[in-house]
């Protein structure tokens, strides 16, 4: 079977970039959009300028503001109703990585039938659906250019990852004005899970030459660029990078696929709502180990990208430096160490590991693990 690139029809990047989506949608024909996104961003006025575009344009729209972080087959369901009673024709996502999934989400059964708990899983998606720009606010999931979503069903407990190349978005809008108030601990969250799809993307075997250059770049961007943005959120050039970093990064993963971190890290973001960013940042170096018994070679040109020093290292002595770079890293942007700061107990992690084993991302890891290893990694990040 050929490689498959998938990537939005169009990418904006850039100051402005919102201007020039809205500029396009008004070229669509298209009447009415569902614009989803959070309460806290409408409060914040970062919708403001869309609002004004909007309306300039002449595309009327209705506002589903109600997305929480980790968002639920619930959330979907009420959206869903919005976008039918309202009768919209068109998707404008505003946010991070949950409003963004939660449009994708709505879509898929707006296009289809059912609920979205039919459509867990891989290529269960059958019609696109309606128009879709996906407007990021955050530098970090890269929602609003891959095939995946992940809406938490309440009922099980378990976070649904939902991956069809038919979710990607129309366009993708990359705006850095949009990113300079971002708060700080929001912005190192997501750096991290940005850094973490750009490892893993490397380290799978589904890595081609077509994504490993841009995996690679990406782990460089947010070594050098992820810092400076946490210090300083309105360093523009900080915000500017980070979010190409986050882009390239999903273009790696995408395509490539990811592995243990995010099949271990949605268990706790669906038992006990916490960051998914800062569940991928507290895993990353404890599976980076585990991996690099794999691939050393892969995890030492991840150190040598991220500024460290590989001459006459063997590569199991790069790996160990990859691992040191990432740690460091995290402990810069004031990532919490372990998963008992949050409460989580060993009764959990005993708890997870079944559907762990069962998370569609586990399949793209180098190494397999057993039950008592996905335990003992679970351990070992308390």
């Amino acid at each position: 079977m050929a490689f498959a690139l998938n990537l939005p029809k169009l990418s904006y990047s850039g100051v402005g970039a919102v201007d020039d989506a809205i500029a396009t949608l008004s070229q669509q024909s298209v009447k009415r959009a569902l614009v989803v996104t959070d309460k806290n961003l409408v409060e914040l006025g970062i919708l403001d300028h869309l609002f004004e575009l909007l309306d300039q344009t002449s595309i009327d729209y209705v506002l589903f503001d109600q997305v929480t972080p980790n968002p639920t087959a619930t959330l979907v369901r009420q959206g869903l109703s919005v976008y039918v009673e309202s009768d919209c024709d068109c998707f404008i996502a505003v946010g991070g990585g949950s409003p963004v999934d939660c449009a994708k989400a709505i879509r898929v059964v707006a296009a289809n039938s059912g609920d979205i708990v039919d459509y867990d899983g891989v290529g269960k998606v059958k019609n696109a659906g309606d128009f879709f720009i996906a407007i990021n606010t955050t530098a970090g999931t890269a929602a609003e250019m891959t095939s995946n979503s992940v809406i938490t069903d309440e009922s099980r407990q378990v976070k649904m990852v939902i991956i069809d190349a038919k979710q990607i978005p129309d366009i993708a809008v990359n705006d850095p004005l949009l990113m300079v108030n971002l708060p700080a601990h929001v912005t190192a969250a997501t750096g991290m899970d940005a850094l973490t799809h750009a490892v893993e993307a490397y380290v799978t075997p589904g890595a081609h030459t077509l994504t490993k250059p841009t995996a690679l770049e990406a782990i460089k961007l947010i070594a050098q660029w992820l810092p400076i943005a946490v210090e300083d959120g309105k360093n523009i050039e900080a915000r500017e990078q980070l979010a190409n970093a986050q882009f390239l990064a999903g273009m790696a993963f995408n395509s490539a696929g990811l592995g243990l971190v995010h099949a271990m890290a949605h268990q706790p973001g669906a038992t006990h709502n916490l960051p998914h960013g800062v569940c991928n940042a507290i895993l990353l170096p404890q599976v980076s180990a585990f991996n690099a018994v794999q691939c050393p070679e892969r995890f030492c040109d991840i150190a040598k990208v991220m500024g460290g020093d590989v001459n006459g290292l063997t590569p199991a002595q790069g790996a160990e430096l990859a691992i040191t770079l990432i740690q460091n890293l995290s402990q810069r942007v004031g990532i919490p160490k372990g998963f008992s700061t949050f409460g989580i107990t060993e009764k959990d992690c005993h708890d997870w590991i079944e559907k762990v084993q069962a998370d569609p991302c586990l399949g793209g890891n180098p190494r397999q693990p057993t039950n008592e290893e996905i335990e003992s990694l679970y351990l070992a990040c308390l």
